[in-house]
């Protein structure tokens, strides 16, 4: 073992729910992909090992858990703040 770790990956989707949920998650090759497709989409990433830890935990579609609410919600008031965003526009 080269002590390389793993790379993992998750996608979550906000807008038609009222709480992020999972859309996605994988590890090693199935990151790169999830990672690869995110981009071609404008999709932006966010880089934080400890959360991709902890939301891997969940199923796909599981919505995330109240302890990690403030965690997700300033990742995405950093994507907002990237595409010129207000609260609600993701429902347009």
């Amino acid at each position: 073992m080269n002590g390389k770790r793993t790379r993992q990956a998750v996608a979550l989707e906000y807008g038609k729910r009222s709480v992020p949920a999972m859309t996605a998650k994988g590890d090693g090759e199935l990151a790169e992909l999830i990672i690869e497709q995110a981009k071609k989409q404008g999709i932006h990433i966010a880089e934080d090992p400890q959360l991709v830890a902890l939301l891997s935990q969940l199923e796909i579609h599981d919505e995330i858990p109240e302890s990690l609410y403030v965690t997700v919600s300033v990742i995405l008031s950093w994507v907002y703040w990237l595409k010129g965003m207000q609260p609600g526009d993701e429902k347009s």
